[in-house]
């Protein structure tokens, strides 16, 4: 029997998370990447029976690993990105906070994606029109919120719009501590929390079109209704880059103004 995109994309992120939860606490062997980053066997276990998964409902489309790399045509209509296990550092010292992130890009965009936390059981989905959580079998919509003022930030390189403009500078300004509560959980299941609610906003620098790491998140939070921008307030993928996803447009005003607040103040005058 066929499947449609959306329950393969939930397969398949559901697949790798068994593997990362299996996986855990295991000695582990790492493989060194560049620039001090490295994966470990649960990262190249969960890609490979991901891949397996979509290559056997779809075998014509291509797919980008975030260990394995492309495969499939550079120019192909269909192409699956897959994050098996983002947070590696966290996992790989024993901390829980983790992603297990499946998208398709097509000529549409992004149209349906899956990111999974392997040890709450929760995968939040999207169709491309709405987001749901999915708990036991069970799907909740997902509803935005600002409430809780708790802005998470990414620290984790690369900083392609320095000396302009580093995350890390939000954490010291008075006026984002007057408005918010900071977090840093060095995973992008933190994107996923805020089209679920449990976060006001995330903040990060970095070029994510085709990311492995963010399309699935972005995703999520577009069709949940937050207000999603580059850093400049800009459509994703066209301008300075990075990412400011916000529950709300108060949330999301405030936070732009901090973050011109830092290009303002750069002597190259960017």
């Amino acid at each position: 029997m066929s499947i449609g995109d959306r329950d393969l994309a939930i397969a398949a992120a559901q697949a790798g998370a068994a593997v990362v939860r299996a996986k855990y606490g295991a000695s582990l062997a790492r493989v060194d990447k560049s620039g001090g980053d490295f994966a470990t066997a649960a990262d190249l276990e969960a890609e490979r029976v991901i891949i397996e998964v979509l290559r056997a409902a779809r075998p014509e489309d291509a797919v980008t690993g975030e260990e394995s790399g492309r495969t499939g045509a550079d120019d192909a209509e269909r192409r699956w990105l897959v994050d098996p296990l983002c947070g590696t550092l966290n996992y790989a010292v024993r901390t829980m906070l983790v992603a297990v992130n499946v998208a398709l890009r097509t000529r549409l965009g992004v149209t349906v994606a899956a990111s999974a936390d392997p040890f709450t059981g929760e995968v939040f989905w999207t169709d491309g029109t709405a987001a749901y959580a999915r708990r036991d079998g069970v799907d909740e919509r997902l509803t935005p919120s600002a409430e809780s003022r708790l802005v998470d930030v990414n620290l984790d390189p690369p900083f392609p719009n320095e000396p302009a403009f580093r995350a890390v500078r939000l954490l010291a300004d008075p006026e984002f501590v007057a408005w918010f509560r900071p977090r840093v959980v060095s995973t992008t299941l933190a994107v996923a929390w805020v089209a679920a609610g449990r976060r006001a906003a995330y903040v990060t620098d970095g070029r994510l079109d085709d990311s492995v790491h963010f399309a699935a998140g972005i995703a999520l939070c577009q069709a949940a209704g937050c207000v999603v921008t580059d850093l400049r307030g800009q459509p994703l993928h066209g301008g300075v880059g990075g990412l400011v996803v916000a529950a709300d447009r108060e949330t999301h005003t405030a936070l732009l103004a901090l973050v011109d607040a830092q290009f303002g103040a750069d002597p190259a005058g960017r």
